[in-house]
C-alpha cells in the first residue's frame, strides 16, 4: 500500500498470460502529505468533450491543491496555495461540468475551512488548458465534505453535521437539514495510521479528526451517507413535490409563490422541468390553475359561519387578492370570470371583496375586457357601498364594449359623475356634443340670470373647460388621445357648438352666441386661456384661421357691446388680442378704435370703483403689446388723471426718466415704501448712465422730506449710503423738529442698524440729537448714551442736568471719571424722593413712591459696588456711609413704631449694609453707628434689627467656615482610608503563567523561583524579572516593579520613581526612618488611587474662591488688600468638577 507521502501512478499490463503493474511517483512527501485526489468524471454525453483526453485530476494537500495532466504526457497545470486556515480543516475536492457563457467546462471546487474556491479549466485552440479563478464562496462555518448534486446546486455538510443546500451563481443558502441521526463513519483511524503504529505527522493526524472522504458519494443526482448502522439518501425533490409538499402543509400561498418562481425561471434547485421554455410555463401554468381552484375552494369552506362581518371580511381579504394576483399574471381572465367568480359570488361577502380587489388592477390598466355581468355587478357594488369616485375612475379605464351604455349614462348623471358621462359618449358612442350640451343647460341659467354657483355647478364648469381644451388640443377626457382620423372632426364640432348663434332649445329672448357669452361670465380669463392654447395649435391651415377671426369677433360683440362685464373681464379680453396681434405671424383683424374704447372705459375718472382692478387691468394690456395700439402721450395723460400711478411708471420708464417714477411711488398709498429700494437700485446697480444716475439722485434730495415722513429708519439709510456728504444741509433745511429728531434717531443710534463707519458728522450734531433725545424720548435717554460712540462728555452732561435726567447725568459722570460727582447726583436724587415719603399725607398711597425709592437705592448701591474695587478705605468709606446715613435719616425723624413704611426702610437699610460689609469692616460700621448724635444717648433699640441682622451674616459665614472644614477633613480621611486599603488588600493574577517567559508558573522546576503578584494582577517569576531588571535590593529588601506596566508606561511616573530608586538619588522611595516605607508596588498602587481620582480638590477649589473674592471681603472677617493671583484653577482647561460621592473602598 503506498503511503501517504508517495502518490504513484499505476499502469496494469497483461504480459504472457501474467498481470504486472508499473508505478509512477507524481508527489512526494517532502512536499507535504496528501489528504483527497479526486479525477475528473465525464458522463456518457460528455465523453467527446475536448477536456476529458488529458485525464486531469486534482490532489489536495496540506498546503496546496494540484491539477495534473496524466495525458498525453504527465504535467502539472496549475497549483494552488491555501493562505491561512484552520490546520484541523479538511481539504476539499469536487469535479463538475457547468455551462458558464454558453460552453460547458468543467469546475473544480476547493476548500480547506470556510473559503470554498470555484476554478473553471478550459482548453483553448492550441491545446493548452487555462484554470481560471472565478467567485469566491464565504460562509460561517467549517466544511468537512463538498458534494455537487447537479451543475447548479451543491450540498455542502459542516463540522456539526449540517447539510447545506446552495446555489451556486447567486450564492444563496436554499435549505438547512440537520443529520446528526446519521451517525456518520468518519476515516480518522485510516488517517491516524492505527493499524501501523501511528506513523503519520501530527497535522495529518489534526486533520483526520473530521476526515469522511469516502463515507460520502454521489451519483445520478443523489447523495449516499454510510452511517454505523444504516446508509442515507440524500436527493433533491422535483418542482413539483416542492409544490406539493407545501400544499400538504396547507400553505397554499407560499405553493402559489414557489410555483410562480418555476414559471418566471427565477427559481434554485430546479428538477423535473424539461423540454423549451413555452412548454414548461404551460405545465406549470396548469398546476397553478389546479391549486387557484383548490384554493378558492377551500377558502368558502374555511370561512367562519358566525361571528362579525369584519371578521369574514378579513377573511377573504386574506385569500382573494392573492387568487386575483395569479389569475392576472397568467393571463386568465376566463378563469377568473368564470370558474372563480362564480364560486365567490356564493358568498356576499366574498363576491364583495372579489369585486373590490378589481380596482386597482382596472386603475393600472392591467385589466381592460370584464364581461358584461361582472361589470354589472361592480356597479351595483360600488353603488350600493356609495363609493362613487372609486366607481368614477373604474369606468373611464374600461372596455367600453362591456358596458351598458344607457345604464351607465343614468347613473353617471344622477350621481354627478361627469368624467365618466364624458367617458362613455365619447368612447362608446363617438359623440362629443351631448356632454357639453348637457353641462351648458346647468350652469348657462344662473349664469345669465346674475345669480351665484353652488359648488357643484362651479365644478361642471371647470370640468366644462378642460373638457373643451382636451377636444380642441386632440385629447382625450379625462386621459388619452383622442384617435387621430377623428381630431379634425372633433375640433370642427367644438368649434361650430361654440360658435352657434342660439342654442337648440332655446327661448325667443335669448341673447345670441350663448355658449360664448356662457364661458366668459363663468371665468373670462381661462376661456380666454383655452382659445390662446388652441391658437397656438393653427398652423397655415384656412379653415382654422377663419375659425380664429371669426370667434375673435364674436368675442368683441359679446363684450364691447353688452354693459354686463366687469373692468377686468373686459381688460381680459383685449390683453387675449393684443397677445395675439404681437405675434410674429398674426392674421387677425381688430379695429384699433377698440382699444380707444378700451383705454376711456378703463381711465374713466368718473368711476372710483375697481381702481386697482382697472389699473392691472390697463396694466396686463400694455405689458402683452397692446401699447402699440395707444398714443403714448394720451396714455400718459389718462393714467395722471386716473391715478395709475403704476401705468405711469411703466410708460416712465420706456421714456427713461427714471426721475419721474420717484413722484410715482410718493404718489402710490399702496407702494410708498418701495421707493427706497427703487432709488438704492438706480444709484448703485450697474446699467444706468451718469446723467440718469445725477438726476435720480437730485430729485431723492429734493424729496427728502417726503421720504422721512413715509420710512425715518429707511431714508437715514439711503442718505448714510447715497448722501452722506448732504447730511448736515439736510438737517439745516428740517424745520419740522419731531421729524428731525426721527431722522437722527434712525441715522446716529446704532441698533438702527446703520454702519456707522459711512457717517462722519461733527460732535454737535449729535448733542443735537442727545437733546431732542431728552425732550421727545427722555425715558430712552441712559439706553441710548450706553451705545453711542461719538459724544463730547462735558457738553452731554450739561444737556442732562439741563433737563434734569439725573440718572443719565450719573453714568455721564461715572464714564467721564467722577465717582463720587456721580455718587452724588444719586444720593440727592434718593435724597429728595425719601423727603417725599415723610412729608405725604396720611392719604396718599407710598407704594408707588417705594417702588421709586428702592429702584433708585438699587442703582446707587450698585454704583457703589463697581468702583469699590479701585478705591482706597476713606473713599469707600465717603461713599457708602453717606448712603447709610441717608437711609437711617427718615427713621430717625419719626418713631420707628408710628411710621407706616418703617419695615419697608428697615429692608432696605439691611440691603445697603449687607453691600458695604464687602467693602467696609465691620467695626467701623458698628462704630460709626454708635457715633451717631441720636443712637449715642443710649437709644439702641431703633438698631436692634440692624445689629442683629449684622451678626446673623457673621454667624451664617462662621457656620459655612466650619462646614468647609469638616469637608476637608472627611475627604482626607477617605483618601488615606482608601490609601491604606489599596497597599494592603490581597493580590489576585490574572493569568496562570509568567508575562515575560509565557510558562506556567507551576512547570517551573528551580527551587530558587519565587512567584511574584503585582497589583496589577500580572505575574512573573522572580528570575525572569531579574533578567529584565526589574529588581533590586534596597536596604536588605528585595524591591520589584511590573515589567509590563513599567514598559507600556514610557517617560511615566513609575519608571522614573524607580530609576531614582536604582541610583539612590534623594527621591527614593524610602525617605525617612520615622515615616512608612512604600515599596515599588504600594507607589504603583498609590498612582493608580490618584489616577482614578484625579481632579481639582477642594481645598484648592475653596482657596481659589477667598482668593477670587479678597478684594472685595472686607466685612465681618478680616481686612485684605491683596490682588489676585494671575493664575486660576478655574481658567486652567483641564479643570473638571467631580459632582458624585467618593467610591466605597474595596475590603
Amino acid at each position: 500500500m503506498p503511503t501517504h507521502q508517495e502518490q504513484p501512478f499505476c499502469t496494469l499490463r497483461r504480459v504472457m498470460g501474467v498481470r504486472t503493474c508499473e508505478s509512477r511517483c507524481l508527489f512526494s512527501g517532502s512536499k507535504g502529505e496528501v489528504c483527497c485526489i479526486e479525477p475528473l468524471h465525464a458522463k456518457v454525453e460528455l465523453r467527446d468533450h475536448p477536456i476529458t483526453q488529458y485525464s486531469l485530476l486534482a490532489m489536495a494537500s496540506l498546503t496546496k491543491i494540484l491539477v495534473i495532466g496524466l495525458k498525453p504526457s504527465l504535467k502539472v497545470w496549475m497549483t494552488f496555495p491555501y493562505g491561512r486556515m484552520d490546520p484541523s480543516s479538511v481539504p476539499l475536492l469536487a469535479w463538475h461540468f457547468v455551462a458558464v457563457q454558453n460552453a460547458v467546462n468543467p469546475m473544480l471546487a476547493f476548500c480547506r475551512g470556510d473559503v470554498v474556491h470555484f476554478l473553471l479549466v478550459k482548453r483553448d485552440d492550441t491545446g493548452a488548458i487555462h484554470v481560471t479563478k472565478q467567485r469566491q464562496l464565504h460562509l460561517h462555518y467549517d466544511l468537512i465534505n463538498f458534494t455537487w448534486i447537479n451543475s447548479r446546486t451543491a450540498v455542502l455538510l459542516d463540522s456539526v453535521e449540517k447539510l447545506h443546500v446552495i446555489d451556486r451563481q447567486t450564492q444563496e443558502e436554499l435549505e438547512t437539514i440537520e443529520i446528526s441521526e446519521v451517525q456518520l463513519v468518519y476515516n480518522s483511524s485510516h488517517f491516524k495510521s492505527l493499524a501501523t503504529g501511528g506513523n503519520v505527522s501530527e497535522a495529518l493526524a489534526l486533520v483526520g479528526e473530521k476526515a469522511c472522504y469516502q463515507s460520502i458519494s454521489s451519483c445520478g443526482g443523489q447523495i449516499f451517507y454510510l452511517g454505523t448502522k444504516s446508509v442515507h439518501v440524500m436527493t433533491l425533490r422535483s418542482w413539483r413535490e416542492r409544490v406539493d409538499h407545501l400544499l400538504k402543509q396547507e400553505r397554499l400561498t407560499d405553493a402559489l409563490a414557489l410555483a410562480w418562481s418555476f414559471y418566471e425561471g427565477k427559481a434554485k434547485a430546479v428538477v423535473g422541468l424539461s423540454g423549451d421554455t413555452s412548454k414548461r410555463k404551460a405545465v406549470i401554468a396548469d398546476r397553478m390553475v389546479e391549486i387557484l381552484l383548490h384554493y378558492a375552494d377551500r377558502t368558502l369552506k374555511k370561512c367562519p359561519d358566525q361571528g362579525k362581518i369584519q371578521v369574514m371580511e378579513q377573511h377573504f381579504q386574506d385569500v382573494v387578492p392573492v387568487i386575483v394576483d395569479y389569475c392576472l399574471l397568467l393571463q386568465r381572465t376566463d378563469l377568473l370570470f368564470n370558474q372563480i367568480y362564480d364560486k365567490m359570488s356564493e358568498n356576499s361577502v366574498a363576491k364583495g371583496i372579489f369585486l373590490e380587489c378589481l380596482e386597482p388592477y382596472i386603475l393600472s390598466d392591467k385589466l381592460m375586457g370584464i364581461t358584461a355581468q361582472v361589470m354589472k355587478d361592480l356597479l351595483l357594488h360600488f353603488q350600493d357601498k356609495n363609493r362613487l369616485e372609486n366607481l368614477e375612475a373604474c369606468i373611464v379605464h374600461m372596455d367600453i364594449t362591456s358596458l351598458d351604455i344607457q345604464q351607465v349614462v343614468l347613473l353617471c348623471w344622477e350621481n354627478h359623475l361627469y368624467d365618466a358621462m364624458i367617458y362613455v359618449y365619447n368612447s362608446g358612442m363617438n359623440d362629443f356634443i351631448s356632454p357639453m350640451e348637457k353641462l351648458f343647460k346647468v350652469i348657462a341659467p344662473p349664469l345669465n340670470a346674475g345669480k351665484s354657483l353652488t359648488d357643484e355647478q362651479v365644478v361642471m364648469g371647470n370640468k366644462l373647460l378642460v373638457y373643451i381644451s382636451c377636444c380642441l388640443a386632440g385629447r382625450a377626457y379625462p386621459l388619452g388621445d383622442i384617435p387621430e382620423d377623428l381630431v379634425p372632426l372633433v375640433k370642427n364640432q367644438v368649434f361650430e357648438f361654440l360658435i352657434r348663434l342660439h342654442s337648440t332649445e332655446g327661448s325667443v329672448d335669448e341673447e345670441v352666441y350663448p355658449y360664448v357669452r356662457t364661458l366668459l361670465h363663468f371665468d373670462t380669463r381661462e376661456f380666454l386661456n383655452v382659445l390662446a392654447l388652441t391658437f397656438e395649435d393653427f398652423k397655415n391651415d384656412k379653415q382654422a384661421v377663419e375659425y380664429q377671426q371669426r370667434i375673435v369677433d364674436i368675442l368683441l360683440k359679446v363684450m364691447v357691446e353688452n354693459s354686463d362685464f366687469t373692468p377686468s373681464q373686459v381688460g381680459c379680453l383685449f390683453t387675449f388680442l393684443a397677445r395675439q396681434l404681437a405675434k410674429p405671424n398674426n392674421t387677425l383683424f381688430v379695429n384699433r378704435t377698440l382699444f380707444d374704447q378700451v383705454l376711456e372705459f378703463l381711465c374713466s375718472p368718473d368711476d372710483d370703483s375697481r381702481h386697482s382692478e382697472r389699473q392691472q387691468v390697463l396694466l396686463e394690456l400694455l405689458q402683452a403689446g397692446g401699447i402699440v395700439q395707444f398714443e403714448e402721450s394720451r396714455l400718459i395723460q389718462m393714467a395722471e388723471k386716473a391715478e395709475f400711478y403704476q401705468i405711469c411708471e411703466f410708460m416712465y420708464e420706456r421714456e427713461l426718466r427714471y426721475d419721474k417714477i420717484i413722484g410715482c411711488y410718493l404718489h402710490d398709498p399702496v407702494r410708498k415704501e418701495e421707493v427706497f429700494n427703487y432709488i438704492h437700485n438706480i444709484l448703485s446697480m450697474p446699467g444706468y448712465s451718469a446723467e440718469e444716475k445725477q438726476s435720480v439722485w437730485q430729485k431723492a434730495l429734493e424729496h427728502i422730506e417726503e421720504l422721512l415722513l413715509v420710512s425715518p429708519c429707511k431714508a437715514a439709510d439711503l442718505v448714510a449710503i447715497h448722501f452722506s456728504e448732504q447730511i448736515e444741509s439736510i438737517i439745516t433745511n428740517l424745520q419740522d423738529q419731531s421729524l428731525l429728531f426721527w431722522f437722527l434717531r434712525s441715522l446716529l443710534d446704532p441698533r438702527e442698524g446703520i454702519n456707522q463707519d459711512l457717517i462722519h458728522l461733527p460732535p454737535c450734531i449729535t448733542e443735537q440729537f442727545i437733546e431732542l433725545l431728552c425732550q421727545y424720548s427722555p425715558d430712552q435717554v441712559l439706553e441710548t448714551l450706553k451705545v453711542l460712540e461719538y459724544c463730547r462728555l462735558e457738553e452731554t452732561i450739561q444737556i442732562t442736568q439741563k433737563h434734569q435726567l439725573h440718572e443719565a447725568s450719573s453714568y455721564l459722570l461715572e464714564k467721564k471719571g467722577d465717582i463720587h460727582g456721580a455718587f452724588l447726583v444719586m444720593l440727592e436724587r434718593l435724597q429728595s424722593k425719601l423727603l417725599m415719603l415723610t412729608q405725604d399725607d396720611e392719604n396718599s398711597t407710598e407704594l408707588p413712591l417705594l417702588e421709586n425709592i428702592e429702584d433708585t437705592l438699587m442703582k446707587t448701591i450698585a454704583l457703589c459696588r463697581r468702583n469699590s474695587h479701585n478705591l482706597d478705605q476713606q473713599q469707600r468709606e465717603a461713599l457708602w456711609f453717606p448712603l447709610l446715613e441717608a437711609m437711617m435719616s427718615p427713621q430717625k425723624l419719626s418713631g420707628s413704631s408710628q411710621c407706616r413704611y418703617s419695615e419697608s426702610l428697615k429692608s432696605l437699610t439691611m440691603q445697603v449694609l449687607n453691600n458695604m460689609a464687602a467693602f467696609i469692616a465691620l467695626p467701623s460700621i458698628l462704630q460709626r453707628i454708635l457715633q451717631d448724635p441720636v443712637y449715642g444717648k443710649g437709644k439702641l433699640g431703633e438698631i436692634q434689627g440692624l445689629v442683629l441682622g449684622m451678626l446673623d451674616t457673621f454667624n451664617y459665614e462662621q457656620t459655612l467656615l466650619e462646614t468647609t472644614t469638616n469637608l476637608l477633613n472627611h475627604d482626607l480621611h477617605w483618601s488615606l482610608c482608601n490609601l491604606r486599603a489599596s497597599v494592603t488588600r490581597g493580590l489576585t493574577p490574572k493569568q496562570d503563567y509568567c508575562c515575560i517567559c509565557l510558562q506556567q508558573y507551576k512547570r517551573r522546576q528551580e527551587t530558587t523561583d519565587e512567584i511574584i503578584v503585582f497589583s496589577c494582577g500580572h505575574l512573573y517569576h522572580s528570575l525572569c524579572l531579574l533578567s529584565k531588571e526589574c529588581g533590586m535590593v534596597t536596604k536588605g529588601l528585595m524591591r520589584w516593579m511590573c515589567y509590563k506596566c513599567n514598559s507600556s508606561n514610557k517617560g511615566g511616573k513609575l519608571s522614573e520613581n524607580f530609576l531614582e530608586l536604582k541610583k539612590g538619588s534623594g527621591a527614593s522611595v524610602a525617605q525617612t526612618s520615622s515615616e512608612s516605607l512604600l515599596d515599588p508596588q504600594q507607589i504603583q498602587a498609590f498612582d493608580q488611587l490618584c489616577r482614578l481620582n484625579r481632579g481639582t480638590s477642594r481645598l484648592a477649589l475653596l482657596t481659589e474662591l477667598s482668593r477670587g473674592h479678597g478684594s472685595e471681603k472686607h466685612g465681618l472677617l478680616s481686612v485684605s488688600h491683596g490682588d489676585p493671583a494671575t493664575s486660576s484653577v478655574f481658567q486652567n482647561e483641564n479643570f473638571q468638577l467631580h459632582l458624585a460621592p467618593p467610591p466605597l473602598a474595596e475590603d
